[in-house]
């Protein structure tokens, strides 16, 4: 059940953020073998004067943060950070170098799933 966060600086056009989340879907389908109906996202967008990156304030970025089951390994985290820096070019044009991926692993115990239970009691 993956759920990201885009955290971006405003200026993209309504195409570029659609563009950006579905790319972005995809890229979790293909690097985690995740199933479409498990992912959830949103996207923040913050004003310009509002982040700085590098010292510029103003600068274009992303920054992704992944929230993931506990579980999975190194290589399948790679995969992820490789394809999430990816669907952010492809969608924004953004560079490797001004994308960012946090992850973040979830005890199963503490991961919400549908009908209101844990993933551990889903049997995830």
């Amino acid at each position: 059940m993956p759920i990201l966060t885009a955290h971006v600086t405003a200026g993209y056009t309504s195409e570029q953020k659609k563009a950006l989340l579905e790319q972005t879907t995809q890229a979790v389908i293909r690097s985690l073998n995740a199933p479409l109906d498990s992912i959830r996202m949103t996207l923040q967008e913050y004003a310009t004067d509002s982040t700085i990156v590098s010292g510029e304030v103003g600068a274009r970025h992303l920054l992704y943060i992944a929230y993931l089951i506990e579980g999975r390994t190194p290589e399948l985290k790679s995969a992820l950070i490789a394809a999430l820096s990816e669907a952010a070019h492809t969608a924004l044009g953004l560079s490797a170098d001004d994308v960012r991926v946090v992850i973040q692993d979830v005890p199963k115990s503490d991961m919400g799933v549908a009908g209101g239970i844990s993933a551990l009691a889903a049997g995830r």
